[in-house]
């Protein structure tokens, strides 16, 4: 550790680690050629499955607008589907298609990896503390 790195504060030691885990995330994302936005509605159907495209809103905490636009893109590519909500016309469900399933565990399989790469610098332990201290403060 250099004398600089020592004198970082813990803030400016988090978003270092942020940023440097976002420069990873956007390589590992370049085969698919999928952004991240895109990348978190994926995930987010692969948790929960159907939903209503204002769960998808509320699940990815952007505008309906926002998600709109995210579908749209990921429709374009054949990953998701629109469907009619059958309890309630008005509403659109939104699903993953067979490829936007495959693309979401392929996603899966490598970030686990990179992970793996990036955190086995650090002890299990110490991977199993930060893994805790993470949840408690993301709440």
């Amino acid at each position: 550790m250099s004398t600089g790195d020592q004198d970082e504060t813990l803030p400016e030691a988090f978003w270092a680690v942020a940023r440097h885990l976002r420069h990873l995330s956007r390589e590992a994302l370049a085969p698919w050629g999928i952004t991240p936005s895109q990348l978190r509605a994926v995930m987010t159907l692969v948790r929960h499955g159907t939903v209503r495209l204002s769960q998808l809103s509320d699940h990815l905490r952007i505008a309906a607008r926002s998600t709109t636009e995210v579908v749209d893109g990921l429709q374009d590519r054949g990953l998701v589907e629109r469907l009619p909500d059958p309890n309630d016309r008005r509403a659109t469900l939104v699903r993953l298609t067979d490829q936007g399933t495959e693309l979401g565990a392929a996603v899966l399989s490598a970030r686990a990896a990179e992970a793996e790469g990036f955190f086995s610098r650090i002890s299990e332990s110490d991977r199993a503390e930060l893994a805790r201290i993470l949840r408690e403060l993301r709440g």
